[in-house]
């Protein structure tokens, strides 16, 4: 539970259903798609999470908590280091964690902590201690997706090296943005925030939709 706020259950179908889309664009992928543990090439540069991943991820600190209060105790301390070295350039609000709205805010994010770890990823193993509970976006980075408008497929630069346009979409991985857009408006909160905060349980004052 997040600030009084559970997680909406709707998130583990959810969760299901983006780990199945992973498999099958695995197997139809194969030595194209290289992901592996290990490969941080996704866990360098902040990116924006919505209030859904926020909550997940609080979930995920709260069972660590209880089942290893030893990691839960080191990824709360890599948190504090990431928010003490970076908040003070934080395109938002610094206690809360939540991301500014403004385009001044916007464009300043674009070059905001490019090159800073992420507070979940272990550096000695290269492996994610909250990978379970982890945001969407780490969840399709690797696999062709379709970005922006929808039309032009993206996936990891390290991927697909030497594919096809053809042998690219065959193994593109279909997102259930209609569902996740639902459980964000069950969650009430339409601000976003950044992994760190999210870790910390800083991002609980986000405003709730009028």
């Amino acid at each position: 539970m997040l600030g009084g706020m559970d997680l909406p259950a709707g998130d583990s179908k959810l969760v299901q259903i983006m780990d199945a889309a992973l498999s099958k664009a695995a197997v139809r992928a194969a030595d194209k798609l290289v992901c592996r543990v290990g490969c941080t090439q996704c866990c360098y540069g902040a990116f924006a999470i919505n209030s859904l991943d926020a909550l997940r991820l609080r979930a995920g600190m709260e069972a660590l908590r209880v089942s290893n209060p030893e990691l839960w105790k080191v990824i709360e301390g890599r948190a504090s280091m990431w928010v003490s070295e970076h908040g003070r350039d934080f395109p938002g609000d610094i206690e809360t964690g939540v991301l500014g709205e403004s385009h001044e805010d916007q464009d300043r994010f674009e070059d905001f902590a490019n090159d800073a770890a992420c507070p979940a990823l272990d550096p000695a193993t290269g492996r994610c201690d909250v990978y379970a509970y982890r945001p969407m976006t780490c969840r399709v980075f690797g696999p062709p997706v379709r970005m922006g408008d929808g039309n032009a497929l993206g996936h990891c630069e390290l991927c697909f090296v030497g594919a096809s346009e053809e042998e690219v979409a065959a193994c593109e991985m279909p997102l259930p943005h209609e569902l996740e857009a639902e459980l964000i408006e069950e969650v009430g909160l339409p601000h976003q925030t950044v992994v760190a905060f999210a870790l910390l349980g800083r991002a609980l004052e986000m405003r709730a939709i009028d």
